[in-house]
């Protein structure tokens, strides 16, 4: 693994040639995320509002390709298809959108999102912990290009219309798909490097996260119910020592928690344990969520071990 050019960040690659095209199967790149357990009806301009930031703000680069849930082809994102991506995104029962820069491949450059909405009370009743969620993805080559206080200041703005109860922005890596093959790269790295995030399937994160926190990251939200539970914004800052860490109130009910300036991967077999991430994971404790099941092709155990890395 490579280090990128100023941002200290090791490369993760893989790629796969199939009938004479590279494809990405797998890339580092940074994720900003959303969770919020609310009736996607009322979420859903909001949401098509802060995609329509999130594009604005990758420009040049765009978003080309669209999943169809129904028939499972990626339509181009042309007028017709961004027509029918926002009737479907404004549907009050359920939305899910996969929005790409290139089809079945790892750009850095992808919207997805998963809400349901109050009209289906059995699906309710199955999943009471249902969450709406969103993930905004940027490459990592942004931190280069744009800079780490360019990616928080976007961060803060894509989530500034949400009523969000959590979220964070970080290093991430991206899978297009997870081939068996593909599995001891990606326990090599989660293992060497604590600061990497690795979510697989956000539709089934969304089934139970409910208010609970996914690990620490780069810049972590909080709001309520945890961070009332916290004592709120003075009590978190008090219990958190490292002078990497800042805690910055958004409002009444909700802070940003930033983890040093930049994003950083970690490196265990350097030493680099990444003490301020261990530091408002040993706070956030009794919050954090644990999944239940596989994780894509890790074990529930190598799952546990992963979502408790900095404990």
């Amino acid at each position: 693994m490579t280090p990128l050019m100023t941002a200290g960040v090791p490369s993760v690659r893989e790629t796969l040639d199939i009938e004479g095209e590279w494809v990405s199967l797998l890339r580092e790149g940074i994720s900003i995320t959303f969770y919020i357990q609310a009736r996607h009806e009322d979420l859903a301009p909001a949401i098509w509002r802060a995609l329509e930031r999130y594009r604005q703000a990758i420009e040049p680069r765009k978003l080309v390709w669209y999943w169809d849930c129904f028939t499972g082809y990626w339509p181009r994102l042309d007028a017709e298809g961004e027509a029918e991506l926002r009737s479907r995104m404004m549907e009050p029962a359920f939305a899910a959108a996969h929005v790409m820069a290139l089809s079945g491949s790892a750009t850095g450059i992808s919207f997805k999102y998963e809400g349901r909405g109050t009209t289906a009370p059995n699906f309710h009743d199955t999943y009471p912990e249902n969450t709406c969620c969103l993930e905004f993805r940027l490459p990592t080559e942004f931190l280069d290009e744009r800079g780490p206080e360019w990616i928080r200041a976007l961060a803060i703005d894509l989530g500034r219309e949400l009523p969000w109860n959590s979220g964070h922005a970080g290093l991430s890596l991206e899978l297009s798909t997870w081939p068996k093959t593909l599995t001891p790269r990606l326990q090599e790295v989660t293992r060497r490097h604590p600061g990497f995030d690795l979510v697989h399937r956000l539709n089934r994160l969304a089934l139970y996260l409910g208010t609970k926190l996914r690990p620490p990251a780069w810049l972590t939200f909080l709001g309520p119910p945890v961070l009332n539970e916290l004592g709120g914004v003075e009590a978190l800052r008090s219990r958190l020592h490292s002078p990497s860490t800042q805690v910055e109130a958004l409002s009444p009910d909700r802070a940003l928690v930033s983890l040093g300036p930049v994003p950083e991967a970690g490196d265990l077999e350097a030493g680099d344990t990444l003490p301020a991430y261990r530091e408002l994971a040993r706070v956030l404790e009794p919050w954090l969520y644990t999944h239940r099941g596989e994780w894509g092709l890790f074990t529930e155990a190598e799952v546990r071990q992963w979502e408790r890395r900095f404990l």
